[in-house]
């Protein structure tokens, strides 16, 4: 029956240029809820999957460097603890360490750290710039400028994409000075590291991704 067709097209054509029928009255898919342009748990920021900066390297002579505008950046929480800012933090590593060197660099007897950290005239300058960047107003004695990517881990010194001044954990103590669980995680992965468990780059990208399950995304928890 002609009409009866004509109808029916009529009714599907009004439902297409109206609502969209959701795709599935015709046989199609439903869209994505984030559409075309949506970013997968890996491709979002701080995701696994992100390039690493590799920074300029232990200096004979470090100089303050330029920290990001003030109250620019804004930390994370994840139960409490304090996670930095990835756009402000992405982190950077030192084209000193690979994984094959481990054995001369951070994984060699007699310490590594001491040698290529900046001095304290410096990093204290850094500190204080980093703390307006963040917008930090707690005790500098109870925060940490720390490196995200830890010097024992291969993380570049004086980046100031590596460094940012970390507030101290839920239940601090105040004025008890610098005392973060981020610091023994970072230990747990040097470890890891140097006896072959995991890689340098694995361990890097953990860190860098969340350190509060660095350990638990490479079985190390």
């Amino acid at each position: 029956m002609p009409s009866t067709r004509r109808a029916v097209s009529i009714v599907m054509l009004s439902c297409l240029l109206v609502a969209g029928c959701k795709g599935a009255s015709l046989g199609g898919a439903a869209p994505s809820p984030g559409g075309t342009g949506a970013t997968g748990a890996s491709g979002a920021a701080g995701g696994t999957d992100r390039t690493i900066a590799v920074g300029a390297g232990p200096q004979k002579k470090y100089a303050v460097q330029q920290q990001p505008a003030a109250g620019s950046c804004h930390y994370r929480y994840v139960k409490g603890e304090p996670l930095e800012d990835p756009t402000c933090t992405p982190g950077a590593t030192s084209p000193a360490v690979t994984q094959s060197n481990l054995a001369s660099t951070i994984c060699r007897k007699g310490g590594y750290t001491s040698g290529v950290r900046p001095s304290a005239y410096v990093t204290g300058k850094e500190k204080k710039l980093n703390a307006a960047s963040y917008g930090f107003t707690g005790s500098m004695r109870d925060a940490e400028y720390d490196h995200l990517i830890s010097l024992q881990l291969g993380g570049d010194p004086n980046d100031y994409r590596n460094l940012w001044v970390e507030p101290a954990d839920p239940g601090h103590k105040k004025g008890a000075g610098v005392n973060n669980r981020k610091d023994p995680v970072e230990t747990k992965l040097h470890t890891a590291v140097c006896s072959g468990k995991v890689t340098l780059a694995a361990a890097q990208r953990a860190i860098v991704t969340d350190w509060t399950t660095a350990l638990s995304r490479l079985g190390l928890g």
